[in-house]
């Protein structure tokens, strides 16, 4: 059954209302994706590219596989932290995995189980032994962030960063009214409180922590995800502003100008780096040898114009912000 969660606020909570971006957010409805027959409308362009590299890799018949069923649904919450800061690392957030107490695990498998009416092989060794079981879920999530999301985590940040300053300027000129009035369409703001439609468990104070935490996400589609483990926060994952144009091919920037700066070749490089490659990949493409692509991606890399990211035995290079607004900048 389908209820209206009402989540009272008093001013200590309203407060206590702050943003961030988490790469845990992403790693669930990220993978469902993958792991879906369906082509996507905005995101196929990256799936084309990532699912081979999944299945490759045999995530798609691993921890996730069990932990993120993809038909949709509940998804454990100690895989969701609670973001410390407004853009924790990759490996700060695995490490509040591994820091999630036993009971919490067992109690979110539990839950998982009766949406699923089972657990799955790997996940009934996970409930008897959490603590050494994590370490190995985190060891999985770490690969697929490898080969799925950090080579192109920079062109992801940008789009949830941008709603993040346009809902901050939001609140700046017109309050917190408006800032979840404008959330989504099933959220809105009235009597000091927070109401959420289409949701099929209630939502209350008694049932959270104190304040709010608001995720821009680029892959939660179009509904919204929560969490509410006390005395967390609660947490409210909603799709970022402007995640449609996220994979489409970007304005080519004047080479010319930039080539004075950088060199031709590196020049090239960064421009090919549309979409994340390896040395074998960009040496095809750009007609450079293979020793002439290293070396060049290496002084890049130096620059912090590029970065490296392990995709089975191949390395992808991907640009990195930096690189982003540079080129940016030169295609203006």
């Amino acid at each position: 059954m389908v209820v209206l969660a009402e989540l009272a606020f008093s001013a200590s909570d309203l407060a206590q209302v702050r943003f961030a971006v988490s790469p845990m957010w992403e790693i669930a409805p990220s993978f469902r994706l993958l792991t879906s027959a369906a082509a996507h409308p905005v995101h196929r362009a990256w799936a084309d590219q990532v699912r081979p590299r999944l299945v490759a890799a045999g995530l798609d018949r691993g921890w996730l596989a069990e932990l993120i069923p993809r038909t949709g649904g509940y998804v454990p919450d100690f895989l969701n932290p609670a973001p410390a800061g407004p853009a924790p690392t990759p490996a700060a957030e695995w490490d509040a995995i591994l820091a999630s107490p036993a009971d919490r695990v067992r109690q979110d498998l539990d839950h998982l189980a009766r949406h699923q009416g089972h657990l799955g092989p790997r996940l009934r060794t996970l409930r008897a032994d959490p603590r050494t079981r994590l370490a190995k879920v985190t060891e999985e999530i770490e690969t697929y962030w490898e080969l799925a999301l950090a080579p192109y985590w920079a062109r992801i940040q940008a789009v949830l960063d941008t709603d993040i300053l346009y809902r901050a300027r939001m609140i700046a000129e017109h309050g917190a009214g408006r800032l979840f009035n404008d959330l989504h369409t099933s959220v809105s703001w009235g009597d000091n409180g927070l109401q959420l439609t289409r949701r099929k468990q209630p939502l209350t104070r008694n049932t959270a922590g104190a304040g709010l935490l608001l995720i821009p996400s680029a892959f939660t589609g179009p509904g919204l995800r929560t969490r509410t483990t006390p005395p967390d926060p609660p947490q409210l994952a909603y799709p970022a502003r402007g995640v449609g144009s996220l994979w489409k091919t970007r304005r080519t920037p004047r080479a010319d100008a930039l080539a004075a700066v950088l060199g031709r070749s590196r020049t090239l490089l960064l421009i090919e780096l549309e979409t994340p490659a390896s040395t074998t990949q960009l040496a095809h493409r750009t007609g450079l040898s293979p020793a002439g692509v290293s070396q060049y991606l290496t002084a890049l890399r130096n620059a912090g114009l590029v970065s490296a990211h392990r995709a089975g035995r191949s390395v992808l290079y991907a640009r990195t912000t930096t690189a982003e607004t540079l080129l940016q900048t030169a295609s203006d």
